[in-house]
């Protein structure tokens, strides 16, 4: 669990969904004050901005400061992922401190719901293992706490959530997976999937976090002026070769690593006799006198 001094502001993302209410009253009940609700109003549907300004001033009658925050949703990835890197840039500039936390509602049900499309993904332990509790700024207080416990909450409280369309909205993978998906392995599974996802990314999570000190570990033992020593990476188990070339290479750049690109680079470690894969950004993963030296592409010499 993780503490906040009584002298660090809170900052609480509020969308006015059951969720983040729930969160916001209970963070407010707890700080006395300490708490200021941001209200990101993403323009996508009709009347958001009047709609916002509303939850505002609702907030602030109960005493809790409240300000919208209005964002462009542009850029790669589709309309979730440029509204989500558009909410948490807003969300993050909304610290009136760097120490400042950001509180963010995310359930168990959202979890067990991240550790599906991690699944479906197939993009390893670390998309499986969900989102964590503290990843700073981001403080996720709820992931142990079901959906219907925050609307409990809400209705004891005397406010009426809203339920915004894009959540029932069959376009958006993530919604299929709730309306349709859990609760059919749910059906099957005679219940309880939800909170078993959820223990599985618990525990994906302490094993990655190990695997990951371990890395750190070698590759401080490894690394020397930019290169990697073949013999130090080959004594550990391919997850921490992995984990070690991964750190590596983007720290030296490179960007948009796939499986394929890490498999090949660990191929290098423990086959002398391969070739060494490109990799982003025009270069050339190549070993030499027992180190592994990134390169700019197709050039030959022995270095």
């Amino acid at each position: 669990m993780v503490r906040i001094g009584a002298d660090v502001p809170v900052v609480v993302g509020v969308s006015g969904g059951a969720d983040s209410l729930a969160l916001l009253l209970a963070a407010h009940a707890l700080r006395l004050g300490r708490v200021t609700a941001a209200i990101v109003d993403h323009g996508l549907q009709p009347g958001s901005s009047a709609r916002s300004l509303e939850l505002a001033e609702m907030l602030r009658g109960r005493g809790i400061p409240a300000e919208v925050h209005p964002v462009v949703v542009e850029g790669p990835g589709g309309l979730e992922a440029a509204a989500r890197r558009a909410r948490y840039a807003a969300l993050a500039a909304a610290r009136p401190d760097p120490a400042a936390p950001v509180l963010l509602g995310h359930t168990l049900d959202d979890q067990a719901e991240t550790v599906l499309l991690g699944l479906a993904r197939g993009s390893g332990p670390r998309s499986i293992a969900g989102m964590r509790e503290w990843d700073a700024p981001w403080l996720r207080p709820l992931l142990g706490v079901r959906r219907a416990e925050t609307r409990a909450a809400c209705t004891a409280a005397g406010l009426t959530p809203w339920e915004d369309p894009h959540n029932a909205d069959p376009r958006f993978t993530r919604v299929r997976l709730r309306a349709e998906a859990l609760p059919l392995l749910e059906d099957i599974l005679a219940g309880g999937v939800a909170p078993a996802l959820a223990r599985t990314a618990a525990q994906l999570r302490e094993d990655g976090e190990a695997l990951d000190a371990w890395a750190v570990a070698v590759r401080g033992a490894a690394e020397k002026e930019g290169t990697l020593d073949v013999a130090t990476l080959g004594e550990v188990p391919a997850a921490v070769r992995r984990r070690v070339l991964r750190a590596w290479l983007g720290d030296q750049g490179v960007t948009a690593l796939t499986d394929a690109h890490l498999r090949a680079a660990d191929a290098l470690v423990v086959d002398r006799g391969r070739g060494g894969p490109r990799v982003p950004g025009g270069l050339d993963l190549v070993r030499t006198h027992g180190r592994l030296v990134l390169r700019p592409a197709g050039r030959t010499d022995d270095g």
